[in-house]
């Protein structure tokens, strides 16, 4: 059987179910993750997508044949395994979730244990032990065996908060049909808080609305039940939960890079001097802050992977993105979006405004959300981008960045579609437009025709 390579991404495996990726392809993968990491035991769970339980037998199947116990943990969101291979020691990992994407997609986070730490294994490190095909199978098959971990997880995320600092809001909480319906009830009986529930049915068809937050029209209902409810706030999650987004009194959605300086604040006070990793498209407000609080700015690539790597190797305490992961340095160096949500309960607890006068005082510009232009001639696009600002400070760490003194835009290839990704960001709301007027009008006229 011919595997499809395509699913192998720069950060994780990923594909349509069952055309790309299926029961016999997760066999595999499960039979070279062993060939690849020589783990003696992998932790595994699942997220509540509809292929979740068929390709869990697939892949288990494929580690045992290979002569690897599995320790599953059953139906967590994504940071359950790196919370049981980080807390427990197991040699290994892999959640079985398509995070954001729709419905039809299935595919597997994977992660192993080096010494004290637990490092991301890359979709793509696997290709070519995948391309090998062959696998001799061990002598001795291994075992499934069920481990709870729910207890020690919990006690895990609420060592970063105190509680008795938490005031008693009223908080709306959408869930999105995704696995924070299984955390957050678990989560609630310990907090002084009214949550109104949104979407908590754990549900496979995204019956509710698409999982991924940043698509147009996805916090729409969540935003009409912060207002109808007079909530205080509220927090949208993705599908496997590890992405979080802050919703203001009003009903408007906060940008990630927004809520990762109200976490930066408080990670500071706690931990002075310490690196703050952003990526290249947050706003420039990101490192001023940091900077004026005393911290490091880490400017890193687009991806977690990259904004993990820059507190990794920067004595850093958290990082965050846009699209709304937070890693934190005492939680193996990995996002969750429980802990992101308990800290941000007590940062708002502590603060004596509003969430839209916090957002408001670290929003000093006008920015663009992400632009996606189609575009086959990606690099040749781009060095017309390049030539025609070539007055502009440029750098080339993630695509081209161009910086004024008073606006500054990104041009960066999609790495798995036929697209340019455009963020822009300016002084004020009216040369904004501006240039993103004239920047989409040069990108359309460099199309090939």
């Amino acid at each position: 059987m011919k595997v499809n390579l395509s699913i192998f991404k720069s950060y994780d495996i990923r594909g349509i179910y069952p055309i790309e990726l299926n029961k016999e392809t997760a066999y595999k993968i499960g039979q070279a993750f062993i060939e690849y990491t020589k783990a003696k035991n992998v932790v595994v769970g699942r997220d509540m997508r509809l292929s979740s339980p068929a390709l869990f037998k697939a892949l288990t199947k494929g580690i045992i044949a290979q002569g690897a116990d599995v320790f599953n943990i059953g139906q967590v969101p994504t940071e359950g395994v790196y919370f049981a291979v980080g807390n427990y020691g197991y040699d290994s990992g892999i959640i079985i979730t398509a995070s954001h994407n729709p419905k039809n997609y299935n595919g597997f986070k994977l992660v192993k244990r080096e010494a004290e730490r637990v490092e991301i294994i890359r979709g793509k490190d696997m290709v070519q032990i995948i391309k090998k095909g062959d696998f001799s199978k061990a002598e001795k098959k291994g075992e499934i065996k069920e481990v709870d971990i729910w207890q020690d997880y919990l006690a895990h995320i609420f060592s970063f908060v105190d509680v008795k600092k938490i005031k008693p809001f009223k908080v709306v909480v959408d869930a999105g049909n995704g696995m924070a319906g299984k955390v957050i009830p678990q989560i609630s009986p310990k907090l002084p808080i009214e949550i109104v529930s949104l979407n908590f049915k754990l549900d496979g068809n995204f019956s509710a609305h698409p999982s991924n937050p940043l698509l147009e029209g996805v916090t729409d209902q969540i935003s009409q039940k912060v207002r109808e409810e007079e909530a205080d706030f509220g927090f949208i999650f993705d599908g496997d939960a590890d992405r979080i987004f802050l919703i203001d009194e009003n009903g408007n959605s906060t940008r990630g890079d927004i809520t990762l300086l109200i976490l930066a604040k408080y990670f500071l006070e706690k931990n002075p001097g310490s690196a703050i990793s952003y990526n290249l498209i947050c706003s420039k407000a990101v490192p001023e802050f940091i900077k004026k609080w005393g911290g490091n700015p880490i400017r890193t690539q687009v991806g977690f992977a990259n904004v993990r790597e820059g507190i990794l190797k920067n004595n850093g305490v958290v990082g965050g993105e846009i699209s709304g992961h937070y890693c934190f340095r005492d939680n193996f160096y990995l996002d969750s979006g429980f802990i992101a949500f308990l800290t941000l309960l007590q940062l708002i607890s502590e603060s004596d405004k509003k969430v839209s006068e916090i957002t408001t005082e670290l929003s000093p510009y006008a920015k663009t959300p992400e632009i996606n232009l189609e575009i086959e001639n990606k690099e040749g696009v781009i060095n017309k981008v390049k030539e025609k600002y070539s007055d502009g400070k440029q750098d080339y760490l993630d695509g081209v960045t161009v910086e004024y003194e008073d606006w500054w835009f990104n041009v960066r290839s999609s790495q798995t579609e036929p697209l340019l990704r455009l963020t822009l960001e300016a002084n004020t709301q009216e040369l904004l437009e501006e240039k993103k007027k004239e920047l989409t009008a040069l990108i359309n006229e460099a199309r090939p025709r």
